[in-house]
């Protein structure tokens, strides 16, 4: 996770109590994005919700395996902590004795309900990047659950063009909204390369090559070595196109092995598994 989130007590706090925190790095692997290499004593920077999620996933599991959520990309530590509380709610449902029925009705409502009752500010900061509304107007703007009007979604595509109010949906919605409609998978079910893909494969802020007031330094940056399935970005650069991830939603197979489950994710998946299960 990135330091700007883990420097934040109340975030260490929340996982330690929480959690059973565990990583997996998963460079090279096919449906990964791209990005600068990124050493733990290395710099880091903020950013908005939700940006780089070809990247990174963190996952919140109950204790049998069972995905309660799933982060994709950046998120600010307050809204981070906000989203655990969600998780512990669900983690309440999945272990009472409800119906599965009941189960999987309460996770769709409660998923939206929390999208709808987001702040102001969180909702600022799940802005999509301009790079990531671009990507999605010229490769999938009639397509995109992540655009509300295609027409206003198009302008960013003009000479200078920006996206205007109403044009893209914030991450935070957007991550809700798919998860809606995947209610408590199994961990070796959840098909996180459709959940993830949304925006530019390639996401880089370039922390560790920026001067004292803060700047990239483009040169040095143009160097950077890169991580996750840089060879697919190169082909695709010799096509003209972009680095093809699954779209879509819903669950994956049931049949998928683990093996070939842990290949269809980002650089770096960041698992919480709730091995002391969530807690109220």
């Amino acid at each position: 996770m990135r330091a700007v989130s883990l420097s934040s007590p109340q975030v260490v706090s929340v996982l330690k109590d929480n959690f059973e925190c565990a990583t997996r790095d998963i460079t090279g692997s096919e449906y990964s994005g791209v990005s600068g290499k990124h050493e733990v004593t290395g710099k880091a920077v903020r950013t908005t919700n939700g940006a780089g999620p070809h990247n990174i996933q963190m996952f919140m599991l109950a204790s049998d395996g069972t995905v309660l959520h799933c982060l994709p990309g950046y998120w600010a530590p307050a809204d981070l902590v906000h989203e655990v509380d969600l998780a512990k709610k669900l983690n309440t449902v999945w272990t009472s004795n409800m119906s599965y029925d009941q189960k999987r009705r309460e996770f769709y409502r409660l998923h939206l309900a929390h999208a709808y009752a987001h702040s102001d500010a969180t909702k600022m900061r799940s802005k999509m990047q301009g790079f990531d509304q671009k990507y999605e107007a010229k490769h999938r703007l009639s397509t995109s659950d992540t655009i509300l009007n295609p027409t206003l979604a198009a302008q960013i595509l003009e000479p200078g063009g920006k996206a205007p109010p109403g044009a893209f949906k914030t991450t935070d919605l957007i991550m809700h909204e798919r998860m809606a409609v995947r209610p408590f998978l199994p961990y070796n079910q959840f098909d996180v390369a459709a959940y993830s893909d949304y925006g530019r494969p390639l996401y880089d802020k370039n922390e560790d090559y920026r001067t004292a007031s803060g700047e990239v330094d483009k040169d040095a940056a143009k160097h950077a070595p890169r991580i996750g399935n840089v060879d697919a970005m190169k082909q695709a650069k010799m096509k003209g196109g972009g680095v093809s991830n699954a779209s879509g939603s819903g669950s994956g197979s049931g049949s998928s092995s683990m093996a070939s489950y842990l290949t269809r994710r980002g650089v770096r998946t960041f698992t919480r598994m709730g091995v002391r299960a969530l807690t109220n």
